[in-house]
């Protein structure tokens, strides 16, 4: 006797097999946080502006006007141009080849926070089943966000001046250069002397909040947009770079506290989710050339995006 199949032919083909629906959002939740962060970013920007403007004296806090609120855009457009971009980046790259994905989510965070928002993510809500697909879209967001952070930047340099450290200044927080940073400040400024200090524009702070968001993605570390990227090009031996990247952010948790917060949160992570990156079905299969280039150039993001000291109190001994 032939097997048979326990199939209803009275049912119609369509309600055996329906494809499941993708890319269903509650666009009212992304739009709120939107809205909520786009305000802590101005209130941050805000500050920024008022900072900027008093030349590293106490700021004098004037009446809220429009003309106050409009100044701290100059921070809170252009942070939200560079996480925006970022995440748009995974965002479009999972539309393209299909992947379940949500619309950002930005984070806001209300003052006295320096920087108006922790952030913002996607949640790619299925597996991604081959290689080239994870590397395309882990390496979109940062790609994204480095070409807006990159002339913002330059921009927000050339509105920055170069000003003289008030002697009795205690409270200053030194902000650590990346070397892209370094660069465009040597070449639009040169080398500061002793005792002065480069007073940045609300959108160069931005331009350097964006640098070092997108060194902290590139950390070749699980789930991280890194950790796809080191899998993608290593498969299974991406694990000992991960433990290893781990080591490293520990070391740097010693030497600067503002490593701290950070480094705990990989460590959840990695407990959470495991030290192995999900398995796809070609692991074994080498990435082409052109994907290897990018993977190279996504290395060189991160080291010109990373700094090993974030945010410190300034050492005025000796300026």
């Amino acid at each position: 006797m032939d097997p048979a199949l326990d199939i209803d032919l009275t049912v119609p083909p369509e309600i055996i097999w329906q494809r499941r629906p993708k890319f269903q959002d509650r666009v009212w939740l992304h739009a709120l946080l939107l809205l909520l962060t786009i305000g802590s970013t101005t209130l941050a920007g805000i500050g920024h502006y008022l900072s900027y403007q008093s030349d590293f004296t106490p700021a004098q806090l004037p009446g809220l006007s429009l003309g106050l609120i409009a100044s701290g855009f100059w921070y809170s457009a252009t942070i939200l141009a560079i996480l925006g971009c970022h995440e748009l980046g995974h965002y479009f790259a999972c539309r393209y080849y299909d992947v379940d994905a949500s619309l950002p989510f930005f984070l806001p965070v209300p003052p006295p926070m320096l920087t108006g928002t922790l952030g913002a993510f996607i949640r790619i809500r299925e597996p991604i089943p081959s290689k080239r697909m994870l590397f395309d879209i882990g390496i979109a967001g940062p790609i994204a966000g480095f070409l807006v952070a990159v002339p913002a930047l330059f921009i927000g340099l050339s509105m920055s001046h170069v000003v003289r450290i008030p002697a009795n200044s205690t409270d200053l927080l030194e902000l650590g250069e990346p070397l892209l940073f370094k660069a465009a400040s040597w070449l639009l400024w040169g080398t500061q002397p002793d005792g002065y200090s480069l007073n940045m524009h609300p959108m160069a702070f931005a331009a350097w909040f964006g640098l070092l968001a997108t060194a902290l993605n590139l950390f070749p570390i699980g789930q991280l947009d890194g950790g796809h990227i080191s899998y993608a090009v290593l498969g299974p031996r991406s694990t000992y770079v991960t433990f290893a990247m781990v080591g490293v952010a520990i070391v740097l948790a010693y030497f600067s506290s503002s490593w701290i917060v950070w480094t705990v949160l990989m460590v959840v992570m990695l407990f959470t989710f495991g030290p192995r990156h999900p398995r796809v079905f070609d692991e074994h299969v080498p990435l082409d050339r052109a994907r290897i280039i990018l993977a190279l150039f996504a290395l060189v993001m991160f080291i010109l995006c990373f700094t090993p000291a974030p945010i410190q109190p300034m050492e005025l001994i000796g300026r």
